[in-house]
């Protein structure tokens, strides 16, 4: 039995999104084009890119691991393809900020020993950037309330965004400017509120 994974690709002319299905059955890495989406988020780009597969017949259902909170494995499958980072909105916020003259450390943690790592940080300025996935994060505007598992997902969702509130509070007691953004906003929108900030502290 072959795993399969959705993945989505941005075409650069028209900045439309492209969903398709890859598989591998250990010697190659076939992949399917399922057809454009064009939800704000990633997550739900995603989950459409799923329904699409479903649609056309190309998955079956298999046995969740024992554990696993998630109510299907499709379900699963996108769960596990929101949580890296190096998302496309955090690369197209840093090639903006790049090309206006901006240097920056990703991924870093703003205070040694604070087990937290902004997505884009800039030490000098004491700049750090978060951006939060529409998901996990439980953003107003996309988050659905989870449908199986209610108690469960809940106090994970209510742990994820005391931990965001914790985070913002212990770097702004230590002279952090602290700049949150959702995944789904526009990139250049988020830029015009870091460019500024940073230059400020930098001067």
């Amino acid at each position: 039995m072959a795993h399969a994974s959705v993945s989505l690709r941005v075409l650069p002319k028209t900045r439309r999104i492209r969903a398709s299905l890859r598989w591998g059955d250990g010697r190659k890495s076939p992949e399917r084009y399922l057809g454009e989406v064009e939800h704000a988020s990633r997550e739900a780009n995603l989950a459409e890119g799923w329904r699409l597969a479903w649609a056309k017949g190309l998955l079956r259902e298999a046995t969740l691991p024992e554990g696993s909170t998630a109510s299907t494995p499709a379900v699963r499958a996108s769960m596990k393809g929101n949580r890296g980072r190096d998302t496309r909105p955090e690369r197209e916020l840093r090639s903006l900020l790049f090309k206006k003259g901006l240097r920056y450390r990703v991924n870093a943690p703003p205070i040694q020993g604070l087990r937290r790592s902004a997505d884009v940080l800039f030490p000098r300025a004491r700049v750090a950037v978060f951006v939060d996935g529409c998901f996990w994060h439980v953003c107003p505007e996309h988050h659905r309330p989870a449908m199986r598992n209610k108690e469960f997902w809940s106090e994970k969702f209510a742990e994820n965004q005391r931990r965001d509130a914790e985070t913002n509070r212990i770097l702004e007691e230590a002279g952090w400017t602290v700049i949150r953004a959702w995944e789904h906003e526009a990139p250049e929108d988020v830029a015009r509120r870091i460019i500024p900030a940073v230059r400020r502290a930098n001067h």
